[in-house]
């Protein structure tokens, strides 16, 4: 495999490992009623993590290590906070996947489509709407050029796929 192939699995790698941190911070803060929702995309994202270690070994690389912490791109106070938070952690992890589904052939290919696909469909149920390609920058609204998950938090200047990125708009 090329070295584009195993870049993204890095990058897809380091996302499941920040989306595993974000789901600790939604799960102490959403509803009872989303709960348990919450934990389920929290197993699913350690076993995509705990995949991707293997596949990175697979494909000759070192696998990136989890960070102890990792920004969060708003406060998360509340319920409706934490919802928000999920839906951009399903949106950043779906942006990666996407990356992984351009670089990969044969089966890390269709793994990592369905990882992509999994994501949008998280999201959907956090956000309530779905957005027209999943896993695609899009420009926003705002104008000021930010893509959707892409980070946007102050001090950070990351943006997803540009090295030295996590997906969870942290640096490393």
């Amino acid at each position: 495999m090329s070295t584009g192939t195993q870049k993204a699995a890095q990058a897809a790698l380091a996302a499941e490992h920040a989306a595993v941190y974000g789901y600790g911070v939604v799960g102490g803060r959403v509803a009872e009623g989303r709960r348990s929702e919450a934990t389920a995309a929290y197993h699913a994202h350690r076993a995509r993590r705990d995949a991707l270690v293997r596949t990175v070994r697979g494909l000759g690389g070192e696998p990136v290590a989890a960070q102890a912490a990792y920004a969060l791109p708003f406060a998360v106070p509340d319920p409706a906070a934490a919802v928000r938070l999920a839906a951009v952690l399903e949106d950043r992890v779906a942006g990666v996947y996407s990356d992984l589904v351009r670089a990969a052939e044969g089966p890390l290919r269709r793994e990592a489509a369905d990882a992509l696909r999994e994501a949008a469909v998280r999201a959907v149920r956090w956000r309530g709407s779905g957005v027209p390609f999943p896993g695609l920058a899009e420009r926003t609204a705002d104008g000021n050029g930010a893509k959707a998950g892409t980070a946007v938090e102050a001090g950070s200047g990351a943006n997803r796929g540009s090295g030295g990125t996590n997906g969870s708009g942290a640096t490393h």
